[in-house]
């Protein structure tokens, strides 16, 4: 693929991103994830809850983050109660990984091989993963349907 490829493919999304949003699709809500202190009580609480920690990669100024985060996981969040939190590429803030060591949350992105923003990643028993990666920004009129795929197959691997 050509960088201009690229460079259409980006531009052909953010347009479609853009029309959703204005037609009201993908529950547009704004807000923020949680960032959180420890990654190993987030996915304690989760577990207790019946359900898989998702962890989404941010790069700050992202504008697909964005769209990822308050057009579709924070209404998740806030209509299904589950643990979803951030994590944000290149940022020296101090979080305790399922480990219990501490680590910058950029140094934990890294570990984890995540490269591309907006990342995420759907965590069950001992830390692992228990469901595809959602990387990257789809079409918004996809996204949700991904998301909702790899969630369940996150939820069936934590129920199993």
């Amino acid at each position: 693929m050509k960088s201009s490829d690229v460079l259409m493919t980006r531009r052909h999304w953010a347009l479609l991103l853009g029309a959703a949003t204005f037609a009201g699709l993908g529950h547009a809500a704004g807000g923020t994830l949680p960032i959180p202190a420890s990654l190993s009580d987030e996915l304690a609480a989760a577990l207790k809850q019946g359900s898989p920690l998702l962890v989404m990669v941010s790069l700050d100024r992202c504008p697909y983050c964005k769209v990822a985060r308050e057009n579709f996981l924070v209404p998740l969040q806030g209509q299904s109660g589950l643990r979803i939190v951030q994590l944000d590429m290149r940022h020296s803030e101090m979080v305790q990984d399922f480990s219990g060591a501490r680590q910058t949350h950029d140094q934990l992105i890294r570990s984890w091989g995540v490269k591309l923003a907006p990342t995420v990643l759907f965590f069950g028993r001992g830390g692992k993963e228990v469901a595809e990666r959602l990387v990257g920004g789809y079409i918004a009129d996809f996204y949700g349907d991904y998301l909702e795929d790899r969630l369940q197959v996150a939820r069936a691997a934590v129920a199993g």
